[in-house]
């Protein structure tokens, strides 16, 4: 790896973490004005690792184009990617946070994670490989709906809206990737 390159990634990570850290004061800062806010060491640790992740992982991809609709689309699956675990992790998307059927969104982000490595990280393969993710995503809800998995925390609307939006994400980030294919225009056209 050529210097250039090493100075490139050190400049994005150090960006990443001085962002995580600023984000990270503010729980921090809450939990000296309120009892609401009762985050320990670990919470911290975790939601530091889940930030930074999230923020190398769309640097180092973000980089390998130029293209704007690329970039959104790397946001915006990251985004979609990262929301869940979070969010799962706080409390649970079906049921509890304990609740096993959450483990299926491990499978989700493995199937956009597998499809990601075999596209290549080019374009058109990255469109359809988060578009499977979405679909992914939507058979979670579909099964959880079916097997009645959620109630009491989650009913059936809290299951359908929350993977709902994340299927939304997650399509739209495909689009993205579609749009920032070789031969599309950024803007406009067909």
């Amino acid at each position: 790896m050529r210097t250039g390159a090493i100075n490139t990634i050190c400049k994005s990570a150090g960006r990443v973490a001085l962002a995580v850290a600023c984000i990270l004061l503010l729980p921090w800062l809450a939990r000296h004005c309120t009892d609401a806010v009762a985050w320990d060491l670990t919470d911290v640790a975790v939601a530091g690792a889940l930030l930074c992740g999230a923020g190398v992982t769309y640097a180092l991809v973000a980089r390998q184009a130029g293209h704007l609709a690329y970039r959104a689309a790397v946001g915006v699956a990251v985004a979609a990617a990262l929301l869940p675990v979070w969010m799962n992790l706080a409390v649970g998307l079906i049921g509890s946070e304990d609740h096993p059927a959450n483990l299926m969104y491990v499978g989700v982000l493995a199937i956009g994670i597998m499809g990601a490595v075999l596209a290549h990280l080019q374009p058109r393969g990255m469109a359809r490989a988060i578009f499977a993710t979405a679909c992914a995503q939507a058979w979670v809800a579909v099964i959880a709906l079916i097997a009645g998995w959620g109630s009491p925390g989650s009913g059936p609307r809290e299951t359908l809206v929350l993977n709902g939006c994340f299927v939304a994400l997650f399509v739209g980030s495909a689009w993205l990737f579609r749009r920032a294919a070789p031969g599309r225009p950024e803007r406009g056209g067909a």
